[in-house]
């Protein structure tokens, strides 16, 4: 990886994860600029010195992705902090034992709840699986796994009224879950083996 790479890459995840009509995938990870533009900027050592931590491709879109995830408003000087790092190894974390991360959540979502629509259901306000997520009692990879199960996520943008905080977090979902492997089959028989468990 090199500076200017590096500019590219984070260019693209930030406007992957702010604007509606950007795809980090259908643009193969590109953003219209120049070597020239780039070297005017009085921040690019940032990104000389994040290529040389993380050499990688893959690597570095995994930590870039990681930190638009966990930080809003992020400027790249907090990515050479240890809180950047640190957001990166545990999203790598929860990524390399997914199954795993998946069944305790929802473990923890369905011990509680007699019936599982209680989880998603709203009348405007906030549902409890999404308050959840919002408070990290889950992680937010659950949250995407689930609505890519039940697509539950088209009907509480639909009825949820507030127009400040749930609008930025649905677009951080719908976003990151691009980045998360599509085996929904894997998924959806393990959460119907823990609601099965449930209900014995």
């Amino acid at each position: 990886m090199t500076g200017y790479e590096t500019y590219i890459l984070y260019n693209a995840l930030k406007f992957h994860f702010t604007r509606e009509n950007f795809d980090f995938f259908k643009y193969n990870g590109k953003v219209k600029t120049t070597p020239e533009q780039f070297e005017n900027r009085k921040d690019k050592y940032h990104f000389y010195k994040l290529s040389r931590k993380y050499t990688d491709r893959d690597d570095m879109i995994q930590f870039l992705t990681y930190n638009f995830l966990e930080k809003d408003g992020l400027w790249v000087g907090d990515l050479l902090t240890d809180e950047g790092h640190k957001r990166y190894l545990k999203h790598k974390k929860i990524l390399q034992s997914l199954s795993y991360t998946f069944e305790n959540d929802c473990k923890k979502l369905f011990g509680e709840t007699q019936n599982p629509n209680d989880l998603i259901k709203t009348n405007g306000d906030y549902p409890k699986l999404l308050t959840m997520a919002l408070q990290r009692d889950i992680e937010i990879e659950t949250l995407c796994i689930l609505n890519a199960i039940l697509n539950f996520v088209p009907m509480w943008n639909e009825k949820i009224q507030d127009t400040i905080r749930w609008p930025e977090f649905r677009l951080k979902v719908q976003k990151f879950a691009t980045f998360l492997p599509r085996d929904v089959v894997k998924y959806k028989m393990l959460l119907k083996k823990i609601i099965g468990e449930k209900h014995k």
